[in-house]
């Protein structure tokens, strides 16, 4: 078994089909069949299911695929690290940044940052929070920020900002002239939401299944200031972080404490567990957690 079995393997997956990966890698398909083939010769299992019209993966098959994505990976960061130690460059990394969050806190510090470590290359993802963990744990970035919790046995976790989720309903509504309200309070109300996919999402629909009722969503964005807008409008309530309140303009809304339960905003940069880090990566998570220390 080699790397290479491995990496041919994993692009039969990807595409589902001999002759599409072999053109993706550039070999030839009875050369791809004997060398997975051999593969499954050698594990003394069958990896793919040829019986039907369509190629599958087997159970076995199944089983062998994280194996072989951990060995990539590893195989990866290893030869990443090389180079950094045969150029002596501070390296680069892909870092992971949900837009409700980008938008208001990082561009600064992704300025500072810059300016501090001119070498450096950061190539920055927008993605919502859950999309995000999934890209940290295949690889496709190197680093994200996001709302914890997040599973503590796949992910490092360095915590950065305790807020609040504040609830926003327009100067038109009820319940603008309180100061707080228990989530069982707004069983009747239209929801405007971060889109499925995001944190926020999640972290409200939970809050209010906590207090008894599933939220009517009538409407899903991925932009907060959209949101915001549409509860100014008293099209809808929505929540939104303490810090993005604290930075816009609020002559038209009032923003509501929540209890019962209350909604927490704890962010976090996070990275896959033993992956390697390139020194900029390093730099840029120490960077952040020292910000954020001030």
């Amino acid at each position: 078994m080699n790397f290479k079995q491995l990496r041919f393997f994993l692009e039969i997956y990807k595409e589902m089909s001999i002759s599409k990966a072999s053109t993706k890698l550039h070999i030839s398909q009875p050369a791809l069949s004997k060398s997975i083939f051999q593969l499954e010769e050698e594990l003394g299992i069958l990896l793919f299911d040829r019986s039907t019209r369509r190629l599958q993966l087997t159970k076995e098959g199944e089983m062998m695929l994280s194996h072989a994505q951990k060995l990539i990976r590893g195989m990866e960061d290893m030869i990443r690290e090389a180079e950094d130690i045969k150029s002596r460059k501070k390296g680069s990394f892909k870092f992971g940044l949900p837009p409700v969050i980008g938008s208001n806190i990082f561009p600064d510090i992704i300025a500072s940052f810059r300016e501090e470590y001119p070498e450096t290359n950061i190539h920055i993802v927008e993605e919502g929070a859950k999309i995000m963990e999934e890209s940290l744990l295949e690889g496709k970035i190197d680093i994200g920020v996001a709302i914890l919790p997040v599973d503590t046995k796949l992910f490092e976790v360095r915590p950065i900002v305790s807020k609040a989720l504040l609830l926003v309903v327009s100067t038109d509504h009820p319940l603008a002239n309180q100061q707080s309200v228990e989530m069982s309070e707004l069983w009747e109300e239209n929801f405007l939401m971060f889109r499925k996919g995001f944190s926020l999402y999640d972290r409200v629909r939970e809050g209010c299944i906590q207090a008894g009722f599933e939220p009517r969503i009538i409407h899903e964005s991925t932009q907060w200031d959209f949101l915001f807008e549409m509860a100014k409008k008293n099209l809808g309530v929505t929540f939104l972080p303490e810090t993005l309140c604290q930075k816009a303009e609020l002559s038209s809304v009032s923003t509501l404490a929540v209890s019962n339960p209350a909604l927490s905003w704890n962010l976090a940069i996070i990275w896959r567990k033993n992956s390697y880090q390139s020194p900029a990566a390093k730099e840029w998570i120490n960077f952040v957690g020292q910000t954020f220390q001030k």
